[in-house]
Formats: C-alpha cells, sequence, structure tokens
C-alpha cells in the first residue's frame, strides 16, 4: 500500500486476536511469526521505564496541587503565525503545546514514553512495526473524539505538507492504517526501533479543522487543538494568552496528574532581553531564566529584590548540553576549507571571555556530546581504530590523535601565538597579509565575512572575536536581525557565519541523520551545511548499532573526533546550573525532576500572591 495513499482499514487483523489486559511489557506470541509481540503501557528507547503499569501520577508532581492563578512569562522577538509546523513566517511561543501526542515522556527519564492519546502500544519485537491503540476517552476541544483516522491524517498532513526532513525520515514507512477508531498500525520497509520511539511522539491533528488548510503555511487564527490549553487572547507580535481548558479529557491520566495547575499562563514579547530584565523587576511578568552570565551578576538589583519578592535560584543539573556555537556556512567557498575554519576558531579566546564578561559562570563546550559518556577523550580505541580506518585518506590526521579540545589561552586577550598559527594555516589555505589585510593569494580579494545574530545580546561576547581576527588582517562585520529574518536566512543558507548550534544528544541516537546526513542538507537542521561522505557513513554505524551498546558508544566516539576536529563550528559555552528568578508566588513538589525546571508542576500559592499585592 502506498505510503502517500495510506488507507483506513477496517475488520478483523491479526491484532484483533491478541487479548488479554494491559500490562507493563507483557508478551504475546504470534504465531505467524518468530517474534514476539510486545504489548506495553510505555516505551523505552534504552533499559527499562520506571514506571510500572499501574502507576498513579510522576514522583515529581505533587498530585493534589490546588489549581487556578496565572503565571506571567516572557520572550523575545514577535509572531506573525499559530502554526509550529509552518516553513515559513515565525510562530507564537507555545504552539508545540497545543497538541497532544500519541505518547509523551517523562522529565526524570531520557527517551521513555508513556501513553497519552493512546493507552499502550503494540510491537514486534523485531521492530517492523508498530500499532497504538487510542484511548476512547480522547477528545478534541470541540468535543470531537480524537480516532485512528485522525492519526493516519496527522501523518499524511505531516509528510505531504510538513518540514522537509519528515518527508525523507518516515521514507521507510510503508503503510499506515486504521484498523478500528481505536487502533492504528504503522509498518517499516525494514524493521527500526527509532521509528517506534519517534513515532510515538506523533502530533494528531483534527482533520475537520485541517483538511482544507495547509500546514506548510502560517496560520493567522488561533487552531483547534487538544491539549491542557487553548489560546484565549493574544495581539499578532505581542502577547499571547493560553487558558487551562477546564474540562481536559487527560487532567487526571498518570502522565498529566499534578501538571498544568496555572488557569492561565501569557507570554509577552519584548525587543530585547535587557529591556525585558527591566519589565521583570517592575513585576510585568512573574518567572525568568536567566541565560546571560553578566545580568545575573550585576543587573539583579533593585526594590523588589531587596524586600525579597524576587527570589534568585542556581539550580545544578546533569542534563546533556546542546553544541551553542558560531557556525560556519560550509557551503560558502571561503569556509569549505578546513584550515581555513581551524584559524578562526584560534581566534575564539574564551578563557578572556569568561573572566572579563562571564564572571567565570561557564565551561566551553567540546563535544556534540558534552555532559554524556558519548563524549570522545583520550586516544581512540580499537574499536574506534577499526571504525575510523577505513577512511583514513578522508580525514585530519588530528583524529587519530587525542580527543578534541579547544586551545586554552592565558586570558592576557593577547593571542600571540594562537595568531602565528592561524597565519600559518590561513596561509597553507591560500591567504597570505599584504598592508596589514588578510588577501586570497591568487585574486587579491580581501577575507571578509558577516556574522549574523538575532539578539543584540550576544554583540558583545562577539566583539572580543571580532578585534582578534582584525589583528588577522580578517575583517567580521556584525550583524543584528530580527528572528523572523534569521530564520528565513538560516534556512536557505543565506550567511557566512550565523549564532545557533546543535541540539543536544544524550546518546548517539537515529534522529541524528537530520542533523547531519547528506541527504537532509535541506533540512533547516543541517545548521552548517555540512556534506561530508565520512559523515554520512558514521551516521549510518549509528543507526545500525542501536541495539549494540558496546559499538554504539564507539561509533559516537567517532563520530565525535571526526565532526569536532572537522571545525564546522566555534564552540561556545554552557551552564550546568539553571539560574531562575521569580515573583515569589509559586509553590512546588518537593522533589524536581530530573532533567527539568519543573514549572509544569508549579502552582499558585495564594497566601504568597496576596502579601505581594498588598
Amino acid at each position: 500500500m502506498s505510503l502517500r495513499k495510506a488507507s483506513v482499514h477496517y475488520g478483523v487483523v491479526l491484532f484483533c486476536l491478541l487479548v488479554g489486559l494491559l500490562g507493563s511489557n507483557a508478551v504475546l506470541a504470534d504465531e505467524h511469526e518468530s517474534v514476539d509481540i510486545i504489548k506495553s503501557h510505555a516505551f523505552a528507547v534504552r533499559g527499562e521505564a520506571k514506571y510500572p503499569a499501574d502507576f498513579a501520577h510522576f514522583e515529581y508532581v505533587n498530585p493534589e496541587a490546588p489549581k487556578g492563578g496565572s503565571m506571567r512569562l516572557a520572550t523575545t522577538g514577535g509572531f506573525d503565525s499559530f502554526n509550529r509546523y509552518a516553513r515559513r513566517g515565525e510562530s507564537v511561543i507555545g504552539a508545540d503545546g497545543l497538541y497532544d501526542t500519541l505518547m509523551t515522556t517523562s522529565s526524570d527519564e531520557i527517551s521513555v514514553y508513556y501513553g497519552l492519546i493512546a493507552e499502550f502500544i503494540e510491537y514486534p519485537t523485531d521492530y517492523s512495526w508498530v500499532s497504538f491503540h487510542i484511548n476512547p476517552a480522547a477528545r478534541f476541544h470541540d468535543g470531537t473524539p480524537i480516532t485512528a483516522q485522525d492519526v493516519v491524517f496527522s501523518f499524511n498532513k505531516f509528510f505531504e505538507q510538513g518540514v522537509p526532513q519528515y518527508r525523507s525520515y518516515y521514507e521507510g514507512v510503508t503503510d499506515v492504517t486504521a484498523v478500528s477508531d481505536q487502533q492504528v498500525m504503522f509498518r517499516f520497509a525494514e524493521p527500526n526501533k527509532d521509528y517506534v520511539s519517534s513515532l510515538a511522539s506523533t502530533v494528531v491533528l483534527p482533520r475537520h479543522f485541517w483538511a482544507e488548510r495547509d500546514l506548510g503555511e502560517p496560520l493567522t487564527e488561533p487552531p483547534l487543538s487538544s491539549g491542557p490549553y487553548r489560546i484565549s487572547d493574544y495581539a499578532m507580535g505581542q502577547y499571547v494568552t493560553y487558558e487551562r481548558v477546564t474540562d481536559y479529557w487527560a487532567a487526571d491520566l498518570p502522565v498529566r496528574k499534578g501538571t498544568n495547575n496555572f488557569d492561565t499562563f501569557r507570554y509577552d514579547y519584548y525587543r530585547d532581553s535587557t529591556v525585558a530584565l527591566e519589565a521583570f523587576k517592575a513585576g510585568e511578568y512573574d518567572f525568568r531564566q536567566e541565560n546571560v552570565a553578566k545580568q545575573w551578576a550585576e543587573d539583579y538589583v533593585g526594590p523588589a529584590l531587596t524586600r525579597g519578592d524576587i527570589k534568585m535560584e542556581e539550580l545544578p543539573h546533569e542534563i546533556p548540553q546542546g553544541m551553542q556555537a558560531f557556525l560556519f556556512n560550509t557551503q560558502n567557498p571561503l569556509f569549505q576549507d578546513r584550515r581555513v575554519r581551524q584559524a578562526i576558531n584560534l581566534a575564539m579566546d574564551f578563557q578572556w571571555l569568561n573572566q572579563n564578561i562571564f564572571y567565570g559562570a561557564y565551561s566551553r563546550n567540546y563535544s556534540y556530546f558534552q555532559n554524556t559518556e558519548y563524549e570522545a577523550s583520550g586516544l581512540p580505541s580499537e574499536q574506534e581504530l577499526a571504525i575510523l580506518e577505513p577512511y583514513r585518506d578522508q580525514l585530519p590526521p588530528e583524529v587519530f590523535g587525542e580527543a578534541y579540545r579547544p586551545n586554552v589561552t592565558d586570558g592576557s586577550g593577547t593571542l600571540r601565538s594562537e595568531t602565528r598559527q592561524a597565519l600559518g594555516l590561513l596561509r597553507e589555505a591560500g591567504w597570505e597579509l599584504r598592508d596589514q589585510r588578510l588577501v586570497n593569494s591568487e585574486t587579491g580579494e580581501p577575507f571578509e565575512f558577516e556574522l549574523l545574530l538575532y539578539t543584540p545580546t550576544f554583540e558583545r561576547v562577539a566583539l572580543p572575536l571580532q578585534r582578534n581576527l582584525e589583528r588577522m588582517g580578517i575583517t567580521m562585520t556584525i550583524r543584528v536581525i530580527d528572528t523572523a529574518q534569521y530564520l528565513n536566512r538560516t534556512r536557505e543558507f543565506d550567511f557566512d557565519m550565523a549564532m545557533g548550534g546543535y541540539s543536544a544528544n544524550a546518546y548517539p541516537a537515529s534522529g541524528m541523520r537530520i542533523a547531519w546526513r547528506s541527504d537532509f542538507i535541506d533540512s533547516s537542521w543541517n545548521r552548517a551545511g555540512v556534506q561530508d561522505p565520512v559523515i554520512d557513513a558514521l551516521i549510518d554505524g549509528i543507526v545500525e548499532n542501536q541495539e549494540n551498546e558496546e559499538m554504539l558508544k564507539a561509533y559516537g566516539h567517532a563520530f565525535d573526533r571526526v565532526a569536532m576536529w572537522n571545525f564546522y563550528v566555534i564552540p561556545n559555552w554552557y551552564n550546568d546550573s539553571f539560574w531562575i528568578a521569580t515573583w515569589d508566588k509559586f509553590d512546588r513538589p518537593a522533589i524536581r525532576p530530573k532533567y527539568a525546571i519543573g514549572t509544569e508542576t508549579w502552582w499558585q500559592d495564594n497566601e504568597k500572591a496576596a502579601r505581594l499585592r498588598r
């Protein structure tokens, strides 16, 4: 059956013959195949689910948390669409929470999924298909039942009109069938465990709202949705208010119990982070997560903080870190030579920045698996060498030595040795100094490029890089544009260098294909425009070894070495704590989720709120 014509099928099929009560990892024999069928309330990509089939709620919530009150929040930029999945425009913040998914994750585990729209999941031990059984109580906000037909519609809608990477990623899904109103089945061309977990996160759209609308286009009205909140008020580009759905169908499910406690939450849009901070101190909104060390160290002062009305907290965490970085557009001929990228990396003086701007608060990124056991270290193991050796003539020699670590300066800001090394690399790449300007040895064209930023806050940390490059004869222009322009230009690779990065990887997952493999170059997630056959081969190895922990670790380490030593980015920095400031009107559970701040579990303390009003 063609994927593009996935059918709605009724009748008696094999799955209708599978009986038994819902249980955790109950194994059912399939007499027609040599594999077992697992029927479960949860799906764990790695290891076992923490919570059993009869769990009442996650341990990091207060199941008796009172409902009511409000939380006011802030963001920067603007918005012109309510469609999170449009290929153009800028979506309103919070739109990714409008729709429920088939299953949902907990915040104290990595890649473990529990039933939400789907009461339970079925799949064979060879992962050649997956079936989701829909909760009969599931409803959209207009009261219409959520059915398997909506799931089929949603998958096809995303496949035909969604972002390009969706079609590429799911090309191995051969059939999507609504077996009944309450059961949907996906079949795969080849066994694929990653499909099981990713399809568990499928957003289910209402057919009757989206049938005549283009999912790839912006939406100027709030959509019909199904999540715990709906949009109740907004001014385009200025603010949006979400109100709790009082008859939300999933409110008492174990995965929702004790969460979504505020009657409303509202986001106000501000021009930049500095203006937003002043508004916070003036009481215009309630909660702020700080990401700028200077502001955290110097700017949280004023009457509200002196009185204790605002609380500041640093919450340590163990979360794998993403690669925040300045991205080279490797599609740009200027940055296609690895030696050029390495030379510009040497102009980043993190030690000076950390001492003089960051108050010593940050650590430097050096891995695409930062804060995990998969980050490369030391010399390659025998397994890593076996993986890398066939590509030796295509790889930098450094890959076969010590794992990459950024250059460490003395923090003085002079960079004499780094400048000499950088100019040597640039000379090898065909550039030379003439009258204190770096020019192409053949054409005489000067080395000039633009760094694209979407917030003026980052300009102050880009200026030292600009000065250091100037000493090498390189002109780097800094340009700050609004977020809509930034998104459009980076999606089209219309930039030289940009502020951005790659999302965190808790482990080498199959989904890394979207960010790294050459055939996903049209995806906006391939941030640096990487097209490298060795990277492709390593990603393929990661995909093929998802069930082999020893080889997966070896492939993860090998990938990390190759990607880091190719200098696709200039690594930035990360913080191993959450910096949060709140107006003292909230309470929260005694246990914080391991991998999140957990604001979805907070509630308003009415006595504290009344004291603030007085």
